[in-house]
């Protein structure tokens, strides 16, 4: 998996940095039809709130909740695509920095040592190569595509199940296929979420390997941050979020077993918060990765600096 990681986000020796990115075009194009998906289920809805028939708003109401679901889902998968397209992007810029420093670097009088040294932006070690990988940015290239694939998948199939939803509406049985709709939805843009986060990471992984491999080629030792709070935190907002969104999908599938109505509705008062609480912490969880990755590159760009005006 992390070798076609590679192969798809690593360009080869002859990519023109001037074409432009077919990943941003297509993420465009994808995002589009989800904010069309959106508005769809916008002009359906401002319908069925001016209608007279219960029964017509409550069938609208109900394919609308799993078409705008989708709609959501596939912005995130546009996010993703373009997210793939970055990290394209970040390897050019890696060849084309590695190109170009050595004729700008100065020359070191003294060399500098190994170890744990303090930066203005968290502490750093030099070391003589590339640090190994951390777990986190391995599980990351290994898991995004199956995150996103499957997640994608879980929103498809709830939005059949808004439709079969929409179909029972005023027959008495229609609170069981509303919980699978909504537990099956909120799972897959939970895993959805989770696969934007394992790019972040595998964005994140990728800025550690490059900034190495330029360092490491021009001799000098590779410094690089050590994991950040804010990078710790990002971890674990996105795991508690992803097991959050599994659990609610259990607990959704269980209320889907309770008859009474008046049961079925207490189960929903508190499940609703429960699912957007999960979304809100893997969201959580992706701005403390975009801190992180700003406050990466602000360290390379710092070390870049230093290798011009000092060489070391």
């Amino acid at each position: 998996m992390t070798t076609r990681f590679d192969a798809l986000t690593r360009p080869t020796a002859t990519t023109d940095h001037r074409v432009a990115s077919k990943h941003r075009t297509v993420g465009f194009g994808v995002a589009f039809v989800g904010l069309m998906l959106a508005t769809v289920t916008l002009i359906a809805n401002v319908a069925a709130a001016n209608t007279d028939s219960a029964q017509t708003a409550g069938e609208t109401l109900a394919w609308s909740f799993g078409l705008t679901t989708l709609g959501f889902g596939t912005i995130k998968l546009a996010i993703s695509i373009i997210l793939i397209g970055i990290l394209v992007r970040l390897w050019l810029r890696v060849t084309a920095v590695r190109e170009s420093l050595p004729g700008l670097k100065a020359q070191a009088a003294t060399p500098t040592p190994r170890g744990d040294v303090d930066t203005a932006w968290g502490a750093a070690t030099e070391t003589d190569d590339i640090p190994a990988p951390l777990p986190v940015h391995r599980m990351a290239r290994t898991m995004w595509f199956p995150m996103i694939a499957m997640g994608y998948m879980l929103v498809i199939l709830g939005t059949i199940f808004s439709l079969v939803w929409a179909s029972k509406v005023g027959d008495g049985t229609q609170q069981a296929i509303s919980a699978w709709t909504q537990g099956t939805q909120f799972l897959g843009e939970g895993m959805l979420l989770a696969g934007i986060s394992f790019l972040l990471g595998s964005i994140l992984a990728s800025l550690r390997e490059g900034g190495g491999e330029v360092q490491r080629e021009l001799g000098l030792p590779v410094r690089t941050l050590k994991m950040p709070v804010t990078a710790k935190l990002f971890v674990g907002f996105m795991m508690l979020g992803l097991m959050l969104a599994v659990v609610q999908f259990v607990l959704y599938i269980a209320a889907a077993g309770v008859g009474n109505p008046l049961s079925f509705a207490s189960w929903s008062a508190w499940l609703g918060p429960t699912r957007e609480l999960s979304l809100g912490l893997l969201l959580a969880g992706i701005v403390l990765a975009l801190v992180t990755i700003g406050n990466v590159l602000e360290f390379q760009f710092d070390r870049i600096t230093g290798i011009i005006r000092t060489g070391q």
